[in-house]
């Protein structure tokens, strides 16, 4: 009994002391060292070094070399992106053409084109954010609805939904299940439909409330816009090109080259590699795909970087706190995993559904949730399940492949509570509180995303992939 109050209580710490600010990577190990001492007590007897050194130390970094080069890599296009002017000349393109009437839908199809180009959504916001305002001050749209619009196209269908995205959320399933990124298309692009148009269908429904309530752009004397010379941009065809090598190349690997029968991968099951084709094949794709995007990138931008080292040096350095943040914890994940008590909780996550799609989507949102980070979630839950998941869908004929969408689309939902990172670093940079503008964050990035997962489970169950 004692164990299981630990756990419980270790995830509830996890929630309330990260949302008071309280860095995970210090929370993830005491809170994992407090699960073990509560089972302990319980009488399971956990040493509680051997723990920390052996299983969460172990832990992170198996995590660390599955997934920092894209981490890595990640960080160092966004970054690039942003230092050439390529984030803004697409944003502004975008909503040049579209025009001040089409304000929001111009804002989210920005944040979408670059995220689903691979550009972290951190940097998504601070290049759209000032073209954001722009537009909404000359439509008269409140300014409270930019954090939802950028929530909307940066947070949602391109991050999880949308097949072939480069985000690490996902990537993280890939060698769970065996599949790439471009796994069960029908379902992420059902879902994607879902977030969407629901997300656009709110906001321009709140618009035309403040509209017809009188309520305008609003007063913000405060607002601190980054000014941009627009002939220093690079053209929108330059700027697009990274983004599409990205989505092109990843594809052509995983679907053509590195497969059974095409790519000899048979070295990969003797030592000292010791895995499958299947294991990583979608990851190497992704990583190729990136870097040869951030060559192309640094290429044709070379003339608009203030210093090209720095530029990547930057990026790399930046990629850091996020991954390690991330293994953190999955190193907790992996510490609760081992307790007696575990077993308890486990079996009655898997109890809630003999489904293992519908069991597998609630435990990443929950833990997606308690963490506040979509790729936190899904590590642990994945860490600890997605064996017993998979295994479960082989013995009931259910692709794998569902399973990795499912659990991308799933991750996507509760982790945007107002604890969460993101929504707490987008509401800095617009210079607005919870209270004027996480209504519209949530509709959209929440309740919105969990109705299109709900769908995407409704058709899987049919046996749509």
């Amino acid at each position: 009994m004692f164990g299981v109050i630990g756990i419980i209580l270790s995830l509830i710490l996890l929630m309330y002391l990260a949302y008071k600010g309280i860095t995970v990577l210090i929370l993830a190990p005491v809170l994992a060292l407090f699960a073990a001492l509560m089972s302990s007590i319980g009488g399971q007897g956990v040493p509680l070094m051997a723990t920390f050194t052996e299983v969460f130390m172990k832990s992170l970094a198996g995590y660390v070399k599955s997934y920092f080069p894209i981490f890595l890599l990640g960080a160092i296009f966004g970054k690039v992106m942003d230092d050439s002017g390529a984030a803004k000349a697409i944003s502004h393109t975008i909503a040049k053409k579209l025009g001040k009437d089409k304000a929001i839908i111009a804002v989210v199809l920005s944040c979408a084109i670059l995220t689903y180009g691979g550009v972290s959504l951190f940097v998504v916001a601070f290049a759209v954010y000032p073209i954001a305002v722009a537009l909404f001050r000359e439509a008269n749209i409140p300014k409270r609805l930019i954090p939802g619009s950028i929530a909307l196209g940066a947070f949602t269908f391109t991050m999880t939904a949308l097949p072939g995205t480069p985000q690490i959320q996902n990537a993280i399933p890939m060698p769970f299940f065996g599949t790439n990124g471009y796994a069960a298309p029908i379902l992420g692009i059902a879902a994607g439909i879902v977030m969407g148009g629901g997300g656009l269908a709110w906001l321009t429904y709140r618009a035309k409330k403040a509209a017809a309530a009188g309520e305008g752009y609003g007063n913000h004397e405060k607002d601190k816009i980054i000014e941009f010379d627009e002939s220093q941009l690079p053209s929108f065809i330059a700027a697009m090109t990274p983004i599409l090598l990205v989505l092109v190349i990843n594809f052509i690997l995983s679907r053509y080259v590195f497969i059974a029968g095409k790519y000899n991968g048979e070295y990969l099951t003797q030592a000292p590699y010791n895995t499958s084709l299947s294991s990583v094949s979608g990851t190497w794709s992704l990583i190729i795909a990136l870097i040869i995007s951030i060559i192309v990138a640094i290429v044709i931008n070379y003339k608009r970087f203030k210093e090209v080292k720095k530029c990547v040096n930057d990026g790399a350095i930046g990629s850091l706190l996020a991954i390690l943040n991330t293994a953190s914890e999955v190193g907790y994940g992996n510490v609760i995993q081992t307790l007696a008590a575990f077993e308890i909780v486990k079996m009655a996550i898997l109890g809630i559904s003999s489904n293992p799609i519908i069991s597998e989507a609630l435990s990443v949102n929950i833990l997606a949730g308690i963490t506040g980070s979509a790729s936190g979630g899904m590590s642990i839950a994945l860490g600890t399940l997605g064996k017993t998941y998979y295994d479960i869908a082989l013995q009931q004929g259910i692709n794998p492949q569902v399973l990795h969408r499912i659990a991308t689309l799933a991750c996507g939902g509760l982790d945007t509570l107002p604890h969460n990172g993101a929504v707490i670093t987008l509401l800095g940079i617009c210079g607005l509180t919870h209270k004027e503008s996480y209504l519209d964050i949530g509709m959209v990035s929440v309740i919105i995303p969990i109705a299109g997962t709900i769908i995407a489970i409704i058709l899987a169950i049919m046996g749509v992939v």
